[in-house]
């Protein structure tokens, strides 16, 4: 194959792998972040009110997936490599809750200038009008980042290829050759 016919095909095979990448990382938080709006929906109804957003879901899921897309990109989250694999999933969670709160206030500054609404309106939006339920949203935002990161720490210790076969392939073969249990 020659040289430019070449570059293209590793280039689409490239742009297909982000893609994919993309979506089932979108998939991952649309399913997480509808969770969490089944659960407001039916305490909400419980209480008379009517809540079903599940657009918003998939968009916030969107563009969650793509600015984490971006933090894994520029390599953030990557100290305590060598530790044990708590330490570097923690981090690496926080960190990416950390860069998701800034890039999330950032869009939704810009998107509350263009759209002329006040400062403290656009910054309600982003995690919640109360310091509580603010507080609650980054929890269970970094509870979900958790799984990701567990994922990703552990493609760093076997592989890319060695981490997918483990998790959606042959795990239970795996360990069980790895490591044997005595009765």
């Amino acid at each position: 194959m020659n040289g430019p016919a070449k570059s293209t095909a590793s280039l689409r095979q490239k742009v297909f792998g982000e893609f994919k990448e993309m979506a089932v990382l979108a998939l991952y938080l649309y399913i997480c972040l509808g969770a969490v709006v089944l659960l407001k929906a039916a305490i909400l109804q419980d209480v008379g009110i009517h809540f079903a957003i599940w657009g918003i879901a998939a968009v916030k899921a969107l563009l969650l997936a793509k600015f984490m897309l971006l933090g894994r990109a520029l390599q953030i989250g990557r100290k305590f490599r060598g530790q044990p694999l708590i330490l570097p999933i923690l981090y690496h969670a926080l960190i990416f809750l950390i860069l998701l709160l800034v890039l999330s206030t950032v869009e939704e500054l810009v998107v509350g200038s263009i759209q002329h609404r006040p400062l403290a309106d656009s910054l309600a939006r982003i995690v919640g009008p109360t310091v509580f339920e603010g507080l609650s949203v980054c929890l269970v935002l970094f509870l979900i980042l958790i799984p990701y990161s567990a994922y990703d720490c552990l493609e760093d210790v076997l592989g890319e290829r060695e981490a997918f076969r483990l998790f959606f392939v042959d795990g239970a073969r795996a360990i069980s050759v790895r490591s044997p249990r005595t009765a």
